[in-house]
């Protein structure tokens, strides 16, 4: 019997030749398959009898030497991994981290030898290059990375397009067929593939470190990979010494787009976190009040950079056990010291670890200490970097827990490394980092849980200056792309919802499209593990629903997908202990929607608090209905959402 269980597992790893070889998932859904060819290593991905991506070679480019043709294979090695591990912040709390691996030697005919490391998952394909250690070879300049996507047939594409590599990654999606991108247009990721058939499909990356980040761009009717380049040049990509490797190449695959928000891919790709002590890790939520304008009430004092401004929202988020308030400043100007007009640049004398005349930060720390509040800070990363370890140093004794770092704009291999120093510096702080005008995440908050979100997003901020408000259908495509990738910022918290025709642009208070169930409902469809209360005080206090993003946590047990629809809406329900939270968001047509409760446990009965749309949002987008209801496994809950809506439960067992 054992003889038997062994070679139907070998045959389900390799075929006869060793220049073509098969790797499939446990489940024997995804299958990957190598093939070696003169001219460069080539693959494609089949979803169970679908041919998702058809030979597409694969590679790297070197200023002296190539690993691409004329590559001989030696001997694969197989093996299958059943592990769990546990995310401290993450949208899964114990991740099973099931998959089989593939690693392919390969040898060029300088005798410089590259490894593929391929494996296969239930939920998709990772692939990565690994460079080891060897004789006559200690370092190189990397110019170019030949991974390749030949995707077959022609599937909806829904992705950014960018004309350059510094960017912010915050841009509207463009949904169109495969063919019709125009080649040489950068693409960001993640990139989604909606195929005839309802499979699903989305490229990304994942543990990206010491590399340049990926794009991809429509070359010869294949997308090919992309890296961004150092600064002030075009051609150098990466250097390195040796041994080395590339982020995972990952391809998501499922056959409903709930899945590939379920997928734990990109954290399993990761390594474990590099701090010992997280104790003092407390993911949460935030006061941000750069969004609503710096909005204070009619009082004696003055505005401004000063104790008493702070203290306001201070007592605010000591009221409502809001955990953080965000030092950033006044009306445009930084809170440290900076001969630089504006937040987006920095000035020659800029020093962050001395706050302008008018704020003592020892005071406001302080002061937030006493009332339970913890402060983070606002910095621009040009400012910080220069002076890390002394800023930190102070930002400490301050008292100060975390910032949010901004304006990175870049993902070259040297942005990339700042960043991690970032990361591991702040660890020895005891200090998080929100990190802003960031490319997406690629699961660094498994090996450093001290990263809590990134940006990446055309978001809410928006709505400070653009004369149209962010639509439902732009909330829906960040859920099935960007999200993807992890955790995102979105500036939520805004509880002044208008019809569309009445939106206009205000830079302070300003205004949001949609209703307020809607806007709820995104502090649970979204993941990110520092929220913001983006509006200021009054518009919160005393208004329905402001109890349950109160209450609604950042980080989660379990995350499961009941019902989704891309371009429609989504349902998505998270754990946390025995309590579930339930979100949904519609686009701009009112729709009702019928969700199995199957992720409940069958031997409990449970009470939910229901948040609906009400009957009157034609009149005032910011009403709502509240009722009470019990549920239990396997119930149908239907419920309708208007156009712009959304819902969300809170779910408690009864017993």
């Amino acid at each position: 019997m054992k003889k038997a269980l062994y070679l139907i597992c070998l045959i389900s790893f390799i075929s006869l030749s060793q220049n073509n070889i098969k790797l499939k998932s446990p489940d024997g859904k995804i299958e990957f398959q190598f093939e070696l060819k003169k001219d460069a290593p080539y693959y494609n991905v089949k979803f169970g009898n679908q041919l998702l991506i058809d030979n597409s070679p694969l590679g790297l480019i070197f200023n002296d030497t190539e690993l691409q043709k004329n590559l001989k294979i030696s001997k694969p090695q197989f093996k299958v991994v059943d592990t769990t591990y546990q995310l401290l912040v993450g949208k899964t709390k114990i991740v099973r981290n099931h998959y089989k691996e593939v690693i392919l030697p390969l040898t060029n005919e300088d005798g410089k030898k590259i490894n593929i490391v391929v494996r296969a998952f239930n939920d998709g394909i990772g692939f990565r290059y690994e460079i080891p250690k060897q004789k006559n070879w200690e370092s190189y300049i990397m110019t170019d990375e030949k991974s390749s996507f030949n995707i077959a047939e022609n599937p909806t594409v829904y992705t950014l397009f960018w004309n350059n590599y510094n960017n912010d990654h915050e841009g509207l999606y463009n949904i169109l067929p495969y063919k019709e991108i125009v080649p040489d247009t950068l693409m960001d990721m993640p990139t989604l593939f909606e195929f005839p058939n309802k499979t699903y499909m989305a490229i990304t990356e994942a543990n990206l470190r010491n590399y340049a980040g990926m794009y991809l761009k429509k070359q010869d009717n294949r997308l090919i990979s992309q890296l961004s380049p150092k600064q002030g040049q075009t051609k150098i990509k990466v250097e390195a010494t040796l041994p080395h490797q590339s982020p995972w190449r990952v391809i998501l695959v499922s056959d409903h787009i709930g899945g590939l928000i379920e997928s734990n891919i990109i954290t399993s790709l990761n390594e474990p976190s590099k701090i010992e002590d997280t104790s003092w890790i407390k993911p949460g939520k935030t006061s941000f009040h750069w969004w609503n304008g710096d909005i204070i009430p009619d009082t004696t004092f003055a505005p401004g950079i000063n104790y008493k401004t702070n203290k306001y929202y201070i007592d605010f988020c000591a009221r409502n056990n809001i955990p953080y308030h965000a030092v950033i400043g006044y009306g445009g100007v930084a809170w440290y010291k900076s001969d630089a007009a504006g937040y987006a640049v920095v000035g020659p004398t800029t020093d962050v670890t001395k706050p302008v005349a008018s704020l003592d930060m020892q005071k406001v720390c302080d002061y937030a200490k006493e009332k339970g509040v913890s402060i983070n800070v606002w910095v621009h990363w040009e400012a910080l970097y220069p002076q890390l370890e002394e800023a930190f140093t102070q930002f400490e004794k301050w008292g100060v827990k975390g910032m949010m770092v901004d304006f990175i704009n870049r993902d070259d291999q040297d942005m990339v490394n700042i960043m991690e120093d970032i990361l591991q510096s702040a660890a020895k702080h005891k200090l998080y980092i929100q990190f802003h005008g960031s490319f997406k995440p690629t699961g660094l908050h498994r090996t450093y849980p001290n990263e809590f979100t990134r940006e990446g997003t055309y978001n809410y901020e928006q709505n400070k200056w653009r004369k149209t408000a962010i639509t439902p259908e732009h909330d829906l495509n960040i859920v099935f792309t960007r999200m993807l990738a992890g955790s995102t910022d979105y500036h939520l918290g805004g509880f002044r919802a208008v019809l569309p025709e009445n939106f206009k642009t205000q830079y302070t208070r300003p205004l949001m499209s949609g209703t307020r169930t809607h806007m709820m409902a995104m502090y649970v469809v979204l993941e990110s593990y520092l929220s913001m209360f983006a509006d200021y005080p009054e518009a919160y206090e005393g208004e329905l629903g402001f109890e349950f993003i109160q209450n609604v946590p950042t980080t989660w047990d379990e995350t499961v997908v009941p019902s989704a629809k891309l371009q429609e809406y989504v349902v998505i329900a998270r754990r946390k202990g025995n309590k579930w939270y339930v979100g949904a968001i519609n686009n701009s047509h009112a729709k009702s929607v019928s969700i199995s409760l199957d992720f409940l446990n069958k031997n409990k009965q449970y009470t939910a608090a229901i948040y609906q749309d009400s009957k009157k949002f034609d009149t005032n987008p910011n009403h709502l209905e509240i009722t009470n209801k019990i549920l239990k496994k396997g119930d149908n809950f239907m419920f309708d959402m208007t156009k712009g809506g959304g819902m969300v439960m809170e779910i408690v067992p009864t017993d």
